[in-house]
């Protein structure tokens, strides 16, 4: 028999740490190679962590809402000895899924004692992160942890104080919210009220809300998902962070809309999935990006990173209600039909939750449609750090006046509203206006008879 440890394996490039959610297999079970042991949530995504090897739980080091850090063992497995060939195999294959920066282990770094690799991983970690999870007394809590106490006004060292029954002494939800049962009989002059004075992006919590909102007779009180926390936290930082503008544009589309109707059905024999505008919409955006390459940057106090690559996120509609990007990675690399089958099979794993997590990030420029809810025209919100985002309306039907040889005439032509917010510290009216009439210009010079 050997045994072989379940390692929390690297989810993106700033995921240093990942929260357990459920295990889905429990001490005793056998567990076959790739199959889900349990599943855990980032600031990012949901995802589950397969075993590399098969052989039976006989170990979890980590209780459900207990925060691990990326590289840190979470179970051990018990390997057949007559499997030892592909074990070591899968072990190798397994190793290698945790990507450990050159900068933090380097090659001498095997001879270090695995509890001090550990040491030096999480040390090292923290402090190329500047969001530190960790407190003067060198606790770590989670990020849900961490924005309870924000809204609750409960400072460093009180959460110190708290006794906690996880992992540890890690602090727990279930530990917070028992202490905030006992803090609120408390006298009120016994309360601590000193908040954080600084917040990072990470931290942001819906704090400008009214307090106290007394319901009335007959409302329902819905607890908000921790992803649609994390949606309005990201929301609410990107407003405070970048200075809105908003800018509008009518296309006609025409063309495009009668395109796709001439090679759908084609195109559904041949690559046997569908075609919809969407892959139209980006191949527009990558064109204009190129022509107006500031666009495509990022903001970092008072320096702008100008993006080598274009990355394009589209914003999907869950089946629960939320949202998520999805990114394409290097869109400018792709012809209409690579882009065609990304995105279908994008949108396809994002509403069955089977995304992984550098599949949501590293995104440059984010689009999306909100004409797939009936809606005109939007004014989408930045998507943080990105200085721009695009909106595409419904297609609809209009009598428009077009100019012919012999004369104006009215026609029915196929209109979209598009719209453009951009961040107002590096992109100003010129280039966000002029970068969106190219996109237009884009639609509406669309060939018609193009093949696929």
């Amino acid at each position: 028999m050997a045994k072989v440890e379940l390692i929390m394996p690297k989810m993106g490039e700033s995921v240093a740490e990942a929260t357990v959610i459920k295990w889905l297999k429990a001490v005793g079970d056998y567990i076959e190679v790739d199959e889900s042991v349990l599943e855990i949530a980032t600031d990012k995504v949901d995802s589950e962590v397969p075993s590399a090897v098969n052989g039976v739980l006989i170990e979890i080091l980590y209780n459900e809402d207990d925060v691990v850090k990326v590289g840190e063992s979470i179970a051990i497995i018990e390997t057949d000895a007559n499997d030892a060939s592909n074990n070591n195999k899968s072990n190798a294959k397994f190793e290698s899924k945790v990507s450990t920066p050159a900068s933090i282990i380097s090659s001498e770094s095997h001879s270090i004692h695995p509890e001090e690799l550990i040491k030096e991983l999480t040390e090292k970690v923290l402090e190329s992160n500047s969001l530190s999870k960790v407190s003067d007394s060198n606790k770590f809590y989670s990020p849900l942890v961490r924005s309870i106490a924000q809204q609750e006004d409960i400072d460093l060292g009180e959460l110190d104080a708290i006794v906690g029954s996880g992992k540890n002494g890690r602090v727990t939800k279930k530990d917070l919210f028992a202490y905030l049962k006992v803090r609120s009989s408390k006298p009120s002059s016994h309360l601590k009220t000193i908040k954080v004075s600084s917040k990072s992006s990470s931290e942001s919590i819906i704090s400008h809300a009214p307090a106290n909102i007394l319901p009335m007779e007959g409302d329902e009180i819905i607890e908000m998902d921790r992803m649609r926390k994390m949606i309005a936290n990201h929301m609410v930082m990107s407003k405070q962070v970048s200075p809105h503008v908003t800018s509008f544009v009518e296309a006609d589309v025409t063309n495009l809309v009668l395109w796709r109707n001439s090679v759908k059905d084609d195109f559904l024999k041949k690559e046997g999935q569908k075609i919809t505008f969407t892959p139209i919409f980006v191949d527009a955006v990558v064109k204009a990006i190129k022509d107006f390459p500031m666009i495509n940057v990022a903001v970092d106090g008072t320096n702008i990173i100008k993006r080598n690559h274009i990355n394009i996120g589209m914003a999907a509609a869950l089946p629960s209600g939320n949202l998520i990007v999805p990114v394409i990675k290097d869109a400018d690399q792709k012809n209409m039909i690579g882009l065609t089958k990304t995105i279908n099979d994008l949108a396809k794993r994002a509403r069955s939750n089977e995304l992984k997590p550098d599949e949501i990030s590293g995104g440059t420029f984010t689009l999306t449609n909100v004409g797939g809810f009936g809606n005109i025209m939007g004014t989408p919100i930045i998507n943080q750090p990105q200085v721009a985002i695009m909106a595409v309306g419904a297609i609809v039907k209009k009598p428009a006046v077009m100019e012919t040889e012999m004369g104006d005439v009215i026609a029915i032509r196929h209109k979209m509203f598009c719209s453009l917010s951009y961040d107002h510290r590096v992109v100003d009216g010129s280039l966000g206006g002029s970068f969106l009439r190219r996109f237009a210009d884009y639609l509406e010079s669309f060939d018609k008879d193009m093949s696929i």
